[in-house]
């Protein structure tokens, strides 16, 4: 099992319950892993199969940032919904924080993991 790991992808969206949340663009921080049964190696690459992190995270930026939500968990269920339904990959595990949601913590997060 290989597993490609993206770590604190930033992005800008409008999140939140509350009528001011939703007029404004917070920063949340997204990690991503992507799990996969095929291991991922010079051969493997030169046959064209490899998971392009780059795509990924550009495909990420532009869903998350171009739609409203409520909740983080509406926003790491799409990001998996996004990755399983577009990559060639067996499970993915999605963890998202919103800095400074409440006094006194540092972040609010939450994981999800799904598969195929």
């Amino acid at each position: 099992m290989d597993i490609i790991f993206i770590e604190q992808l930033t992005v800008f969206t409008t999140i939140g319950i509350y009528d001011w949340e939703q007029i404004i663009q917070q920063k949340l921080l997204i990690d991503i892993k992507i799990g996969n049964n095929k291991k991922i190696t010079v051969k493997n690459y030169s046959n064209g199969y490899y998971l392009d992190y780059a795509q990924i995270s550009k495909l990420i930026i532009k869903h998350i940032e171009s739609q409203k939500f409520m909740l983080i968990e509406h926003v790491a269920q799409k990001i998996s919904e996004i990755i399983l339904n577009k990559f060639d990959c067996s499970w993915v595990k999605v963890k998202v924080c919103k800095p400074s949601a409440i006094a006194r913590a540092k972040q609010v997060s939450v994981i999800i993991k799904r598969t195929k």
